[in-house]
């Protein structure tokens, strides 16, 4: 690979969503992206999916989120808490996922919630935010043919729904990857 991954911090609300979380736990697993989290934000995104998807347990959120650590041991940040006091945005509570790019050395915040991470904030430390759309698309921009497979093997993770090619990309586009299932449906074939 020319480029270097980029180290981008994962939020709550962009691992909240099944197959969102799904693309973007194997884009980091293959390697395109160096992903950080802490287990603020898994607590978090665990949180309000139990609470609003009674069907799923704690325990088997809980399970996910450890496979996702155990795939990804590099992804924790830890030493991050002394950072949120002196950190600035427009809802405290959002401070700590600032904080985790400071500690982890990301560059992006990857996030729904583009207004909490406010650029004059985020620029003293050298880190911007995108929306998981933007990300993914500048990340076919840097790794075009590595991306299209790690996507076609997050479809081959869904082995209990094994949906087609053209449901995997519709699920995204409504899920609010609008560019980004562009993208794919321009490699539709790639994607078999």
């Amino acid at each position: 690979m020319a480029s270097k991954p980029p180290v981008a911090v994962y939020d709550a609300c962009v691992l909240y969503p099944f197959h969102l979380r799904n693309v973007l736990i194997q884009c980091a697993f293959d390697g395109l992206v160096a992903a950080r989290w802490t287990d603020e934000i898994h607590d978090e995104w665990i949180r309000n999916l139990a609470a609003n998807t009674p069907s799923l347990t704690i325990e088997r959120l809980v399970a996910t989120r450890d496979r996702m650590k155990a795939v990804l041991p590099e992804a924790d940040v830890a030493d991050y808490q002394s950072l949120v006091i002196d950190l600035q945005l427009p809802d405290p509570g959002d401070r700590h996922v600032l904080a985790a790019a400071v500690a982890g050395k990301a560059s992006v915040i990857v996030t729904w919630n583009l207004k909490d991470f406010p650029a004059p904030n985020l620029r003293p430390h050298g880190v911007i935010s995108q929306s998981p759309d933007d990300f993914l698309v500048e990340l076919h921009a840097a790794f075009p043919d590595a991306l299209i497979s790690s996507v076609k093997r997050a479809r081959h993770n869904l082995r209990k729904t094994a949906p087609s090619i053209e449901m995997f990309v519709e699920v995204l586009e409504q899920g609010g990857l609008k560019k980004f299932s562009g993208v794919l449906c321009r490699n539709i074939t790639k994607l078999k």
